[in-house]
């Protein structure tokens, strides 16, 4: 058994799943992978024989369990320093939690009308009523971070740390849904989906659908 497990939904559908996922591979830590299928009659109960919260993803490792998705990641730039999960720079390192925090905590009409599908083709769909302004605020999040801190590399702070992992979900949904981006922020979108991880993972999403 891998010292680390990592329960995820469907990965087809679970943003959530993708967070500390992609931020295990990028890590290069071996760990178990436990898919629960989403939406049938049986997931709550699946879930619930590993997670007090009865959502997905939960990390166990040594007999400690984490059940959520940000915990997860502060957890693992904390066992695994060497990854630099969160950027060394004090201001850059504030500025990537708080990013963080905000896709943790908003975006609701964006999650409401362009849920995340990575095996779908939804372009000319998903924009309601706030879904312009959600889109709009992660590009200036994006162009921000990137003019101030992303010189040394394609991603939010030069490499790849924790915030990445926060919004690689959101670069899936701006592909499904064919949403107009500025040149900045499709070359960040581009850069997220171009991750060999990002390939595995939809890849994997696309067998579990056939």
């Amino acid at each position: 058994m891998a010292a680390i497990q990592l329960v995820i939904g469907d990965k087809a559908y679970s943003s959530w799943s993708l967070r500390p996922w992609l931020a295990l591979k990028m890590i290069g830590v071996p760990f178990e992978e436990i898919r629960i299928k989403l939406r049938r009659p049986e997931t709550r109960a699946e879930i619930l024989r590993h997670s007090p919260s009865g959502k997905v993803p939960l990390l166990k490792h040594k007999g400690v369990e984490l059940w959520e998705s940000l915990a997860i990641l502060e957890f693992l730039a904390e066992t695994y320093p060497a990854a630099h999960l969160w950027p060394e720079d004090a201001a850059a390192r504030a500025r990537a939690r708080a990013v963080s925090s905000e896709m943790h905590a908003g975006f609701a009409p964006l999650r409401q009308h362009m849920s995340m599908d990575v095996t779908r083709d939804l372009r000319g769909q998903g924009m309601g009523e706030g879904v312009a302004s959600d889109i709009a605020r992660i590009e200036e999040i994006w162009s921000g971070c990137r003019a101030a801190y992303g010189a040394g590399g394609p991603y939010l702070f030069g490499h790849f740390t924790a915030a990445d992992a926060m919004y690689a979900p959101v670069a899936t949904r701006f592909v499904t849904y064919g949403t107009t981006l500025s040149r900045a922020s499709a070359a960040y979108r581009d850069a997220i989906m171009a991750l060999p991880a990002m390939k595995e993972w939809i890849a994997a999403a696309k067998r579990e659908v056939a």
